[in-house]
């Protein structure tokens, strides 16, 4: 079953630049409603897409330094990386269908309806 993997700042280039594959990266903390919300809809894509896309967590608290250097100044924010590079980025709560509109021109053929 997959899951959301948390990354940090140390490990962001080998989880997200170096990935083989696209990467969804949820900038978030701890006590951010908004992002517990958006949280079990990431586990459900997770688990839908897990072949197509990797998603990873990346506590803003505690890893400045990537949330710096992508620009994230409100919370949560997600951003697809594809190739090492970002394609897309989503500010706040987004419904998974809209998520799954935003993912799914990047993510090829091997994504779900």
């Amino acid at each position: 079953m997959a899951h959301p993997v948390a990354i940090s700042d140390a490990s962001f280039d080998q989880e997200v630049v170096k990935a083989s594959r696209p990467v969804l990266v949820d900038f978030w903390a701890e006590w951010c409603g908004p992002c517990r919300m958006i949280a079990p809809v990431l586990e459900q894509l997770a688990e839908e897409y897990a072949d197509s896309l990797k998603i990873v967590k990346l506590d803003v608290d505690n890893n400045p330094e990537m949330a710096e250097q992508f620009d994230v100044v409100s919370i949560p924010t997600m951003i697809l990386f594809k190739d090492g590079k970002p394609v897309e980025r989503m500010i706040g709560y987004v419904p998974k269908t809209r998520l799954v509109n935003k993912i799914k021109p990047h993510i090829g053929a091997a994504a779900r309806a």
